[in-house]
């Protein structure tokens, strides 16, 4: 089980924020006037005449190339949903800071004061000068999958919307060694995903790339199927590649003999839904900070229980995922961030526990030094 910790105070949470929780640091030290001259005027003349003579060298004389920015309009984050630029900043910040500490990544916030995907995807072109990577944060659906592809399309450089992809990701790498605490086949499980938000239609689409043709995924009205009239965009797409047996109907309807439920929404799990999934189930209650079902109450039914939360077995946290996947495509200088180097990076996220699988030990600790490397070494193979 992860380590425990004292309950956390709104003092001590307010106090930590005072003055945002990111710095600048100097790489060389400015301590007299040789310093200065070399860092500044008369120095830096020659850098930028040297940079506009020869682009190439933006890349290894200034911080641009491996600085990513981590970007959002404030419009779905975390579980408060449209709280505009402001109110997002402290957990871009937040996403920054965990860009350093566990990939040593220097990384910024911007958010962006804008609900038009063509302004924000003119903002970063003006910008791109300025920054080498690209995370997308906390943009509400289904706008964020026309903007990441704009952005994509726009930009010569790794983008990724974290909470499509580092959730799919380390989803994937959760359930491929649940499949083999329960011995099931991975391809053969049902699998439903309750949500059909970013979250939940992206580990779909990861899902379904990996040969599992038994995907259930619900949004509020039902689950998702091509019988639907009521689709479009995204959703529709979704609905084309799964549910190959037309079921119809709420959660309750979806989980009859299901192998492994994900919650990626805030609706809740019942225990008699649960019931009805097939022995030996995988219970993914990822709702933060309250998940579908109580953990406790889930692992009286389920073989496997993971959840969001550090204060339980098995979280499954994004932050296995993205700094290695970014460290990984700036080393190699990669310009796209492709569906096999996220393949690639939740293979190499599972494989670090392979060895000591057990139903409460399916997934590395965020914690877990190795993590980061393993990432990022797969996703250079990739590249």
């Amino acid at each position: 089980m992860e380590q425990q910790f004292s309950p956390i105070t709104d003092e001590e949470i307010f106090e930590a924020h005072i003055g945002g929780k990111l710095s600048v640091e100097l790489t060389a030290p400015i301590n007299n006037k040789r310093d200065l001259s070399i860092a500044y005027t008369p120095g830096v003349a020659k850098v930028s005449s040297a940079i506009f003579e020869n682009p190439a060298y933006a890349e290894s004389h200034t911080w641009a190339s491996r600085l990513v920015v981590v970007v959002s309009d404030g419009t779905a984050v975390l579980g408060l949903g449209d709280i505009g630029p402001a109110g997002s900043l402290p957990v871009m910040e937040g996403k920054s800071a965990l860009f350093k500490r566990f990939a040593g990544l220097n990384s910024i916030p911007l958010v962006i004061d804008t609900h038009d995907v063509d302004e924000i995807v003119e903002t970063l072109v003006r910008l791109k000068h300025s920054f080498g990577a690209v995370n997308l944060e906390d943009i509400a659906a289904p706008r964020c999958f026309e903007l990441e592809q704009k952005v994509i399309e726009a930009l010569d450089m790794p983008v990724m919307h974290d909470d499509q992809h580092g959730t799919a990701v380390v989803v994937l790498a959760a359930l491929v060694n649940a499949a083999k605490v329960v011995n099931k086949e991975l391809t053969d499980l049902k699998v439903v995903i309750s949500g059909a938000g970013s979250a939940g239609l992206a580990v779909s689409d990861i899902l379904v790339h990996v040969g599992i043709k038994n995907v259930l995924v619900l949004d509020s009205k039902g689950v998702l199927s091509s019988t639907r009239t009521d689709l479009s965009g995204k959703k529709q797409e979704v609905a084309n590649q799964t549910n190959p047996h037309k079921i119809e109907g709420k959660l309750s309807e979806a989980l009859i003999d299901a192998d492994a439920v994900i919650g990626l929404s805030t609706a809740s799990f019942e225990v008699e839904d649960l019931k009805k999934m097939a022995k030996d189930s995988i219970i993914f209650a990822l709702s933060n900070p309250n998940p579908e079902i109580n953990p406790a109450v889930a692992r009286q039914i389920g073989a496997v229980v993971a959840t969001g939360r550090s204060d339980f077995p098995n979280q499954i946290n994004n932050v296995l995922a993205f700094p290695g996947i970014f460290l990984g495509a700036l080393d190699a200088k990669a310009r796209r961030i492709t569906t096999e180097m996220k393949l690639a990076a939740a293979y190499a996220i599972a494989a670090l526990v392979e060895d000591e699988l057990s139903a409460d030990l399916i997934i590395p600790s965020p914690f877990d030094e190795r993590v980061t490397p393993a990432v990022a070494n797969a996703v250079m193979t990739k590249a």
